[in-house]
């Protein structure tokens, strides 16, 4: 599951609620004024919890201000350095969340982002890392917001360490065949996101969560399904909205790991009776 759906919590204590649920492990929200690396392995450690990948705060990749986007591509140094304190797992970037058009033009933009994420991919190539470019809504970013655009874009980097992160809630937005998107992704598909088409539990929405399941093994994905259910209520980008909310996020996730607990298993008895 991703740290940040439980807000201001202490990581401690997340921890203890993941490892309670039942879960395998976090994607580590890379807020580098909360916690060191050291500190942040640690208590996962303790709670016997993997660190599959990392999320970051917000910084503007493609802002036309050099200086803006300097600190964006500064804070993602940053980034890479934690991860490879914690052992190297994958580090997530996209497209700034809030802005949803061009300051400029797009071209202009796509092509400030296309240089700086050229440039963390190199720098986290020097430092043994990977990282996945996560395909946002139009609600959320104006840069990347398919696939097909995810893909074309990392072809045009050229860079070898450098995979995709699709989601299923988004994709719900964006795609108009889901399944085929991740078909499309295929080798380029490093990181997957699980939640239903309203951000609720796997099961409470429409998507198809079978469909993309045989999608992911047709496409040979061998990485962790990361839960990223929130809470419900106003301002989808404050997580934690009232008391409730903690309920309803652990009843999300519970949910949606035992339906998955019981289609991998149901899967895994049918392959091997074959």
């Amino acid at each position: 599951m991703c740290t940040w759906t439980f807000g201001d919590l202490p990581l401690v204590t997340i921890a203890r609620k993941t490892a309670e649920l039942g879960l395998d492990g976090v994607e580590l929200l890379g807020d580098l004024s909360r916690y060191s690396a050291r500190e942040a392995k640690d208590i996962l450690a303790s709670a016997g919890l993997e660190i599959f990948s990392l999320t970051p705060t917000d910084a503007d990749l493609a802002h036309p201000d050099e200086t803006i986007r300097g600190q964006g591509v500064d804070y993602y140094l940053q980034l890479l350095d934690f991860a490879a304190e914690l052992g190297g797992p994958l580090v997530s970037c996209h497209g700034l969340v809030g802005r949803v058009a061009a300051l400029t033009s797009m071209d202009q933009e796509m092509a400030l982002l296309a240089s700086s994420v050229q440039h963390i991919a190199k720098a986290a190539q020097d430092r043994g890392l990977r990282v996945v470019f996560e395909v946002l809504n139009r609600y959320e970013t104006h840069t990347i917001n398919t696939c097909q655009q995810a893909v074309e874009f990392i072809d045009g980097l050229a860079v070898a360490n450098m995979g995709v992160l699709l989601d299923a809630y988004h994709m719900n937005i964006e795609e108009s065949q889901p399944i085929k998107a991740i078909q499309e992704a295929g080798r380029l598909l490093w990181l997957y996101h699980a939640a239903d088409s309203n951000r609720q539990a796997i099961g409470r929405g429409h998507t198809d969560f079978e469909g993309q399941l045989n999608a992911l093994r047709s496409a040979a994905y061998t990485g962790p399904i990361i839960l990223e259910c929130t809470a419900p209520g106003p301002n989808p980008f404050t997580p934690i909205k009232d008391n409730d909310s903690y309920i309803w996020l652990e009843m999300y996730l519970s949910e949606s790991l035992t339906w998955l607990q019981k289609k991998i298993s149901y899967r895994f008895k049918e392959s091997r009776e074959k």
